[in-house]
């Protein structure tokens, strides 16, 4: 019955905004979300070499940043104390948002779902056209509040009251925080919808044989992911309304004796702690709707490369849900330093570490997946490599963070900066650049360069580490972040000043190459897409239902009958088989057991 419904009306003709703008397809939209998020990562990109100059070249003149910023924002050259917050506060919140939640989640969960479960099409494609154009004008008006006159947001990424409550406090406390929340709250609005969208389609539209226990990890970890966002989000939501009261309309939820200019507020028994609660109860499910999706896709990839079946199917799911469940009784290690009860500090940390298990099961799979298989190194295998290595850095320097009595020594300086841009920033990009280079042919039926990505592969892992392996030293050292200027103030002596100015140097000049070494990526991507070598069916010979499908987009995936699925997606290399891999769709042999 589905597939005579999808022949009476699902090859309708199309013009070019319903085919390219206005789309309901899944695979289109996965396209927009992921040429939306990139355009966002180069913006978020550049803001960090603009405040990494500042931070390398304190009260250097730079034509540089000049050029950029103007005489309002960089006069002679340097840089504004109040805009160097602004371009913190929006390269964190577009990476974070933008570019990893966008384009992890709003891409690939949009591309594999329906693919890799034999499904036409997402549950509503109306509702999936409707979360990405959320998406983009919730982008749109971030971007543009770079661009008033009174700057962007400048309270930080996390925007802590009281300084995002009081339009008074600094100039991006005004119409540029108010951009801030409107456009936050409509990206959350978009991504609940995409969320119950991926939720409803896994769970109701599987084609035959598509057990649960036979879908790809892929999948597992977007369905969690979903579930995540669907959860925490509206925490996030109701935190940035009572923000808005505390702005606009008199009320005192995060304020409370507050003085500004030398005037008393009216505000009284409030306090900025409930919005911490709030922000952070997203915030580390957070980690994981961007982390989820990069360990999902890294594990296809690198079970796909080794020529070896995923090791640990089931426990590997079970580290994915267990991940997902721990990620809610956490978030309280964000704030050990807020005078929290000694007792409850210790059930943070008993948490903390206890995520850490699950985590340790998907590396330890990782690695002995990889483990005496027949390796094959293409550009997307060496990125979700990477990955590993960068969660396994992160992860151990997550285990100081974890324990209350040391995060105490080391909080809010740049250890805590190194150590979420290696498990968020590396992991997360590594994982999003291995599903792009894996499944650039089944998007846009093209190959791209193997040379330029290894090229853009080790130049990224150098400058990476380059940047947050010192940055680990300078947060020891005692350098808080978001300082604009360390010289200036007496808390640093000579020899701890000299530290932290030589190392941020270094950090600077590899944030730069690191920034050069992503104009070798969107060179191969861009120029792939048109001039690329035409990609055939199934060219990493997975065993997927994605590469079932022709290489010509058509409306409905599939020209006739969905695929039956027989087994599971990851038999490779076995024993008898005529070919290293067994697709699903192949019944199996007489007498041969299912995984």
């Amino acid at each position: 019955m589905a597939v005579g419904a999808h022949e009476a009306h699902g090859h309708h003709e199309e013009n070019f905004v319903s085919k390219y703008i206005f789309s309901h397809d899944h695979k289109m939209i996965s396209k927009q979300f992921l040429l939306t998020a990139v355009f966002m990562g180069v913006v978020a990109m550049l803001l960090s070499i603009l405040f990494r100059i500042q931070l390398g070249w304190p009260e250097e003149s730079s034509d540089f940043l000049h050029a950029f910023l103007g005489d309002r924002w960089a006069p002679d050259g340097i840089l504004d104390r109040n805009m160097y917050l602004g371009l913190v506060t929006m390269h964190g919140t577009i990476m974070v948002f933008f570019l990893l939640t966008g384009g992890l989640s709003g891409t690939f969960s949009n591309l594999l779902i329906p693919y890799q479960i034999g499904a036409r099409d997402m549950a509503s494609g109306f509702m999936n056209m409707l979360s990405y154009w959320l998406f983009f004008l919730s982008s749109a008006i971030m971007i543009i509040s770079l661009f008033i006159e009174t700057g962007p947001a400048m309270a930080g990424w996390t925007v802590y009251p009281p300084l995002s409550a009081l339009p008074q406090a600094v100039p991006g406390s005004g119409l540029g925080m108010t951009l801030w929340l409107t456009s936050m709250a409509i990206f959350i609005a978009s991504s609940l919808i995409g969320s119950l969208n991926y939720i409803v389609t896994v769970l109701n539209l599987r084609t035959k044989g598509m057990h649960m226990t036979r879908m790809p990890l892929t999948i597992w970890a977007f369905f969690v992911t979903a579930v995540l966002g669907l959860l925490s989000f509206p925490v996030l939501f109701s935190a940035a309304l009572l923000l808005i009261m505390d702005r606009t309309m008199g009320t005192s939820f995060y304020l409370s004796d507050i003085i500004v200019g030398g005037e008393m507020l009216d505000n009284t028994g409030g306090s900025p702690l409930l919005y911490q609660h709030l922000f952070w109860f997203l915030g580390h499910p957070e980690v994981y709707i961007v982390l989820l999706p990069a360990l999902g896709l890294s594990s296809e990839i690198i079970s796909t490369n080794s020529r070896k079946p995923i090791f640990g199917y089931r426990a590997m799911i079970g580290s994915i849900l267990a991940i997902g469940f721990l990620s809610f009784i956490v978030w309280g290690h964000h704030m050990f330093v807020t005078g929290m009860n000694p007792f409850l500090g210790s059930v943070f940390v008993f948490t903390t570490l206890l995520i850490a298990i699950p985590s340790a099961v998907k590396v330890f799979n990782y690695l002995t997946t990889l483990w005496r298989g027949s390796i094959v190194y293409t550009p997307a295998m060496l990125f979700a490599v990477g990955m590993v290595s960068t969660f396994i850095t992160g992860g151990v320097t997550g285990i100081i963070l974890a324990d209350s009595a040391l995060d105490i020594a080391v909080h809010d300086t740049y250890f805590v900066v190194a150590h979420f841009h290696v498990v968020m920033g590396m992991s997360a990009v590594f994982g999003m650049f291995a599903g792009v280079y894996h499944w650039f042919p089944k998007m846009y039926g093209k190959m791209m360069n193997t040379r330029l990505g290894y090229v853009h592969f080790w130049t990224t892992l150098i400058s990476g580490y380059g940047v947050f392996f010192p940055m680990h030293f300078v947060g020891i050292a005692g350098a808080p972040r978001r300082y604009y200027d360390y010289s200036v103030y007496e808390t640093f002596d000579a020899n701890q000043f000299e530290i932290i100015f030589e190392l941020n140097q270094i950090i600077s000049v590899f944030a730069i190459l690191g920034g050069f070494a992503q104009l070798i990526f969107l060179y191969n991507f861009f120029y792939s897409i048109y001039r690329g070598p035409k990609a055939v069916q199934n060219p990493w010979k997975s065993n997927t239902l994605e590469w079932t499908t022709p290489v010509e987009h058509i409306h409905g995936n599939w020209p006739g009958a969905l695929p039956e699925v027989h087994r599971w997606p990851y038999d490779y290399s076995k024993p008898g088989a005529e070919e290293d891999f067994i697709p699903q769709i192949v019944p199996l042999a007489e007498g041969e057991e299912e995984h």
